[in-house]
């Protein structure tokens, strides 16, 4: 394909959410196989310390087991006062906000996750540099840090410093900190009390790569975890997903691990990014975003060489690249990047 070419557009399955790689497989049928996904921003090099029996799907989820994971997820986030929930993913929870009574008017900080508008219908969407603005009038502010798909990172005394705005008109701030794991420091669980007028929600899945466990959780003031929770009854989550979390969350030396070799990673991502022109933007280690007008080309090279990368309809000149998961999948990027 030549860079003279008109733009293809991406299919619509390509463009709404990442881990596609069924559909990219029928639309592009030609391309080398395996697949090499890079279109999510979920870590690639998995936590693999669970064993679990089929015995764990023959009981319902255990109050105590759900006890336990909530004490070893809080200790993780380094969350000494908040409220915490476990959800079926943080999906299920941003799904779940419309129903919360929150204030209005809401207001969503873009660009981010798709959910995001959806979550909050009628929302509008701002610029970060709106938020003090939008802040000062009370009412909801849904945000995410770090931010997908740019990876923006808000600092944590920052955001106090918004809630406690929001909070003198009996506004609430919602953050989404799906990809807080992977940055130390960047959740705001550790600053906030259980009366906070804050709800956080949190990913199991992206950071311990295990993103078919279904595993999220919600965490803030108590009366908003607690109106959260009551929407989803006595089993949140599945006794599987407690007894994987709880193991996970309690092996500090791979979580503290994990941290170094995605900075690694990310930094070699960077570096092959940038020798075929593509600036790498964003602070969060397991995906970097590029802009650059002629990115629809460069999707459509990357597909027909097998490789998935996360494009966006809304913004034609972004890609979203996730990690490659060894040093081939690096050089098999690479050497499909320079194949003009």
């Amino acid at each position: 394909m030549l860079l003279t070419d008109p733009p293809p557009a991406p299919a619509a399955a390509l463009t709404y959410h990442g881990g596609r790689a069924d559909a990219a497989a029928r639309l592009y049928p030609d391309a080398p196989v395996p697949w090499l996904d890079l279109s999510t921003g979920i870590n690639p090099f998995a936590w693999e310390g669970a064993d679990m029996p089929l015995s764990a799907l023959r009981a319902l989820p255990s109050p105590a087991e759900l006890s336990a994971l909530h004490h070893a997820a809080a200790a993780a986030f380094g969350s000494h006062e908040a409220a915490i929930t476990a959800l079926p993913g943080s999906e299920i929870g941003l799904r779940a906000l419309a129903g919360l009574a929150l204030p209005r008017p809401w207001h969503v900080v873009a660009p981010s996750y798709r959910t995001h508008a959806a979550a909050l219908p009628g929302a509008t969407s701002i610029e970060a540099a709106a938020v003090d603005a939008v802040a000062r009038g009370g009412g909801t502010l849904l945000l995410a840090n770090p931010n997908n798909p740019d990876g923006r990172c808000w600092p944590a005394a920052r955001l106090i410093e918004l809630a406690q705005t929001l909070a003198e008109r009996d506004g609430v701030l919602v953050v989404d900190e799906a990809f807080a794991d992977a940055v130390s420091g960047a959740s705001v669980l550790p600053l906030l009390a259980r009366d906070d007028r804050v709800l956080v929600f949190r990913s199991f899945g992206k950071f311990f790569g295990l993103a078919g466990v279904r595993l999220g959780f919600a965490a803030g003031g108590a009366a908003l975890v607690s109106a959260l929770a009551a929407r989803l009854g006595s089993w949140p989550v599945s006794t599987a997903a407690l007894r994987i979390g709880t193991a996970a969350y309690r092996d500090t030396a791979w979580i503290a691990a994990t941290r170094e070799r995605l900075a690694a990673a990310s930094a070699a991502l960077d570096g092959v990014l940038t020798a075929h022109d593509l600036a790498p933007i964003g602070a969060c280690p397991l995906f970097r975003l590029v802009e650059r007008d002629d990115v629809p080309l460069l999707f459509e090279r990357l597909a027909r060489a097998g490789i998935l990368v996360r494009p966006f309809n809304e913004a034609p000149e972004r890609l979203r690249v996730g990690l490659p998961s060894d040093a081939a999948a690096l050089a098999r990027l690479d050497a499909a990047l320079g194949d003009r």
